[in-house]
């Protein structure tokens, strides 16, 4: 099965697109597209149209978020062109544990780890950051080229460390934010204590025979053909005033992952105000991918030079459609490195929401071993 995006992602853990997902993702993604997509006239006239804006997202962050009851800051830390990085920051002043940072995935934000906060800040310092194009950070421009746009991402990570004064972290990453800090930890890894990846997108190869055995009707087709300049989640916004209702309708499973907090539609609304903002983010992980949402540039193809001295671990729900051989796969490329993979039961890809039990006790544990 294809590794695609957090909300548009297929089987148990439907996607935003639901059915036509399938159909149009081919279309959707055109391999070489290096347009910024949304441009022009429909640029000037989504914002009239989408029922949102950035105080409609922080309210519904600080809604989410009243609902934790640890001391934290949050703030928007300044790194370079102007741009900013939203940050809530669990300080433990009187913890010598290594920091632990966590990058959200594609589509998402700080507030998804709204379940979490509570036990593995116990007593360890912990920081949650909107990664650049998403969520309250900045939404910058962003190269077409996959190279150039991760490198972006990782650079915004590290001076986003260095404007914080931070020696060494142990990064938790989730999809997307995964592959950045698999990358990341590539290009710096003195500053890496250990990596948890959770339900890691972008690490191996798109299979020859990955659209076989597709038989995609001609309405589709041109459905594909006019949504193919546009972003994996542009229907969210060319919807408009729908767009709320959409999120709710094809992503039922999010507000029964947070019932335990909310019996409104809390996580929904904090989804689609992160999502119907300007597609910074979005188009970069676009250019990064090619057909059926692989990625252009695989984490398996360079893991291998990742410092021996850096432990992984992989995390799963064994309900998930993710590709769960990752984990074997990376063992077999570091066979002098420390590399654990562990699958949690009853999760889908959300993990950290599915099992939020579990999973902050395998999370506690796992920095527990590295200090």
């Amino acid at each position: 099965m294809a590794e695609g995006a957090d909300l548009v992602s297929p089987s148990s853990d439907r996607g935003l697109i639901g059915a036509l997902r399938t159909a149009v993702w081919s279309f959707v993604y055109v391999p070489g597209r290096q347009n910024e997509s949304e441009t022009g006239w429909l640029s000037s006239w989504l914002p009239a149209w989408c029922p949102t804006s950035i105080p409609h997202l922080k309210e519904a962050e600080e809604k989410i978020l009243n609902c934790v009851t640890r001391s934290y800051s949050k703030d928007h830390v300044l790194i370079s062109d102007g741009d900013k990085i939203w940050t809530l920051s669990f300080i433990q002043p009187l913890s010598n544990k290594t920091p632990l940072v966590l990058l959200h995935g594609f589509g998402g934000g700080v507030g998804l780890w709204v379940l979490n906060f509570e036990n593995i800040c116990l007593d360890r310092t912990v920081y949650a950051l909107d990664i650049l194009g998403f969520g309250r950070s900045s939404r910058p421009h962003f190269e077409g080229d996959a190279e150039k746009a991760e490198e972006k991402f990782v650079q915004s990570i590290e001076e986003w460390r260095s404007a914080l004064g931070l020696e060494k972290v142990i990064f938790l990453g989730h999809n997307l934010g995964a592959f950045l800090a698999s990358a990341y930890s590539l290009k710096h890894p003195s500053r890496v204590k250990s990596l948890i990846l959770v339900e890691p997108w972008g690490f191996p190869d798109r299979p020859e025979n990955a659209d076989e055995g597709r038989s995609i009707p001609i309405w589709i087709k041109a459905v594909g053909a006019m949504l193919s300049p546009f972003n994996p989640l542009a229907g969210l916004r060319l919807a408009g005033p729908l767009g709320l209702s959409l999120v709710q309708r094809l992503r039922p499973d999010f507000k029964k992952k947070y019932s335990s907090l909310f019996d409104d539609d809390t996580i929904t609304e904090y989804i689609y105000h992160c999502n119907a903002q300007s597609p910074s983010g979005e188009t970069a992980f676009r250019n990064m991918t090619v057909p059926y949402g692989w990625a252009q540039r695989p984490m398996l193809k360079r893991i291998d030079k990742m410092h021996p001295d850096i432990p992984i671990t992989v995390i799963y729900g064994a309900r998930s459609c993710i590709d769960g051989n990752s984990g074997s796969a990376i063992q077999s490329l570091r066979p002098d490195a420390y590399v654990k993979t562990i699958a949690i039961r009853g999760a889908g890809h959300y993990v950290f929401a599915d099992q939020p039990e579990e999973f902050n006790q395998k999370v506690t544990e796992i920095c527990d071993s590295v200090d």
